[in-house]
């Protein structure tokens, strides 16, 4: 009688593992069970249809469809209805002060481009009624800027000369921006938005103050009215150059005019202090934005009236008014340089995408909506292939125009075509007004923009976070400034693959504990107080891909610990090595060389009569896991759901051995 309830107890505890065991069993069914991964033409078709069309109900009729996708694809159409002529106020007023901005800096621009300056007008037409209707950003203004200019010129150049033939190299900037246009649509189209991602925000830090800062050495040529420059764009280069050129003058007896460098001093004096009034004053917003305009129109008086021209004051003479042209027979597809279009075409779409991107976020964010980096690329790709087509050049998202935008307190994208309407009027009355303005005016507008793209408290605070994005950062910096524009991207990114290279063949292999009184396991290295478990050895692989860079690594790292582990144990005489669970949680995918490293890690890990478990293998890893047969190997009953769950099994299995 007295033996009974110990019988009783002993069958109810067997009976309860075996419930747990059946469960336990059930559970690592459904890792073995999962359905096939879609394959990677699936994936992509997907990612295409959720681009151009979103997800709907199956039961709508083909006319909503088409309606759902023409509104997704031209967001204007969807909130246009709810559209009320207090936001029209807001945004004619937001457009007529972009608009204000966006003339003087567009000629500039075209300049910085070595392009006649209608080119810049012409880009601040097309380009931002297209966008205007497929955007989906409500601050962001559309125009050439500083940063792509330079960029076109410093790389257009080395391919043809645009003081020798400026016919062909107007036709090759079309021709890149054509090619920019069809890669920022196929981004966004393919949700290729990752590529942008490439170039890191640190890199981005540097290289926009790298440029910065040589878009300001090249304006030295109009600002001190210097006429023999050099076409490179490196620092020591560009200031070799002016040396050069004031020394031959001096010592040759010709005559250097001085009014150029008076009249450009004075003016980016006005334009400075207008911009501090601004800042200080956010009620006067609309001084710096209608400063640069101010300018030209004033010098241009001044010019015209003391026929400054004639002492030595170079200024813009024609400027071509009217309509934008069709540039359709100007694009070259056929002559032995487009291989070389579609390279900087590539490299331009990512630098203004990049820029596009940053600032259509950053003004988002503020006013609290979610901007589709996905959309945002499809959009500027159609209205760089419009604009190729229509005497445009490379166009993107300015940050001092559309933070003069947000300042204005535009609704819509509508500030937009104001600003489109209101330059092709220019166009149309204006360009012969224009015939006087002095190239130094064009220079102290792009200098006084120019500190806006240099961001020394955020370069600080990358130096404080992380100290590899602040080699990133500088490497793009000095790249610029001492090399090239493409040196300095270069560097940026090969800084930033390194430093992915280094995270993945080093990934993060990481012993786990129990933390007390809990069923889950941490890394002990953060939570001193896990506890290990004796004679198992609990392994999280912290890493999205187990592949040819990092499987050798982890491999290795993990027999080395349970080499350690296995002879501490038969030291202190408290056994030998049970079993090591490797956490596959963070494993998104896997490699038949990384499926290598595994089979020989089992090999090993049986050879000193331990047993290898996983605990929650991804779908693509445990997928490719059955395909290569290594699920057969460790066999199905050795696959978890959990940590806790494997160590359990485990520790039952210890007690049930002999």
């Amino acid at each position: 009688m007295g033996s009974l309830p110990t019988q009783t107890s002993s069958m109810t505890e067997q009976s309860h593992l075996h419930l747990e065991d059946t469960g336990i069993t059930e559970r690592s069914q459904w890792l073995l069970s999962s359905p096939k991964p879609p394959a990677l033409w699936i994936k992509l078709f997907n990612s295409i249809k959720e681009t151009i069309l979103p997800r709907r109900n199956r039961k709508e009729i083909f006319h909503t469809r088409a309606v759902s996708f023409l509104h997704n694809l031209f967001p204007i159409l969807s909130w246009f209805r709810n559209y009320k002529a207090s936001k029209f106020k807001d945004d004619l007023l937001a457009g007529l002060t972009l608009a204000s901005l966006s003339i003087p800096q567009s000629i500039g621009y075209a300049n910085l481009a070595k392009l006649d300056p209608q080119y810049g007008l012409y880009t601040s037409v097309v380009p931002p009624l297209i966008y205007a209707v497929m955007g989906s950003s409500r601050e962001i203004a559309i125009g050439p800027v500083a940063v792509v200019s330079l960029l076109l010129s410093s790389t257009i150049q080395k391919v043809i000369d645009p003081a020798a033939n400026p016919e062909a190299y107007r036709n090759f900037v079309f021709t890149v921006t054509f090619f920019a246009g069809i890669f920022q649509a196929a981004f966004g189209i393919f949700r290729l938005g990752f590529l942008v991602d490439f170039l890191s925000h640190a890199a981005l830090v540097g290289f926009m103050a790298g440029a910065a800062i040589i878009i300001g050495l090249q304006q030295l040529k109009g600002f001190l009215g210097i006429n023999h420059f050099t076409t490179k764009t490196d620092a020591v280069s560009v200031l070799e150059s002016v040396y050069k050129s004031l020394h031959q003058q001096v010592t040759s007896g010709e005559k250097w005019y001085p009014l150029n460098f008076v009249l450009g001093c004075s003016f980016l004096i006005f334009l400075l202090a207008a911009r501090y009034i601004g800042r200080r004053n956010r009620k006067l917003f609309w001084f710096p934005a209608i400063a640069p305009l101010v300018s030209v129109f004033l010098s241009t008086f001044i010019v015209y009236l003391s026929r400054a021209d004639k002492h030595g004051v170079n200024i813009i003479k024609h400027v071509k008014g009217g309509l934008n042209p069709s540039s359709v027979h100007q694009l070259r597809f056929h002559d032995g340089n487009v291989g070389q279009a579609a390279k900087i075409g590539l490299l331009s779409a990512i630098i203004a995408l990049t820029e596009a991107i940053a600032v259509g976020r950053s003004f988002a964010s503020i006013k609290g909506y979610h901007l589709d980096g996905n959309k945002e690329m499809l959009a500027m790709g159609c209205m760089n292939i419009v604009g190729s087509l229509t005497s445009c050049y490379l166009a993107t998202g300015s940050f001092s125009r559309t933070a003069v935008n947000f300042s204005a307190g535009c609704q819509s994208t509508i500030s937009n075509i104001v600003m489109a309407i209101t330059v092709f009027v220019s166009l149309e009355l204006l360009t012969r007004l224009l015939y006087f303005t002095p190239v130094a005016i064009l220079a102290s507008i792009i200098l006084s923009a120019l500190p806006g793209l240099i961001d020394i408290s955020e370069a600080r605070y990358i130096w404080k976070v992380d100290k590899l994005d602040f080699l990133a950062c500088i490497g793009a910096f000095l790249g610029v400034l001492f090399a090239s524009v493409e040196i300095g991207l270069l560097v940026a990114v090969t800084i930033s693959f390194a430093k992915i290279l280094l995270q993945s063949i080093r990934p993060g292999v990481e012993l786990l504990g129990r933390l007390p009184r809990t069923e889950t396991f941490c890394d002990i290295s953060q939570y001193p107080m896990a506890i290990s478990t004796p004679g198992i050895l609990v392994i999280r692989i912290s890493s999205g891909s187990l592949c040819f860079a990092n499987s050798n690594f982890v491999r290795e790292r993990i027999l080395k610990w349970v080499s350690k582990e296995d002879d501490d144990l038969r030291e202190t005489a408290k056994g030998r090595m049970q079993a090591a669970i490797l956490d596959m949680t963070n494993l998104m995918n896997v490699d038949t060389s990384g499926i290598l490293a595994l089979e020989e890690l089992h090999k090993r890990l049986l050879s000193r009569g331990i047993q290898l478990a996983m605990v929650n293998p991804r779908w693509v890893v445990i997928y490719k896991l059955k395909l290569a047969h290594f699920v057969d190997k460790i066999g199905g009953q050795w696959l978890f759901l959990t940590v806790a769950e494997a160590v359990d099994a485990c520790l039952t299995s210890k007690v049930a051995t002999p």
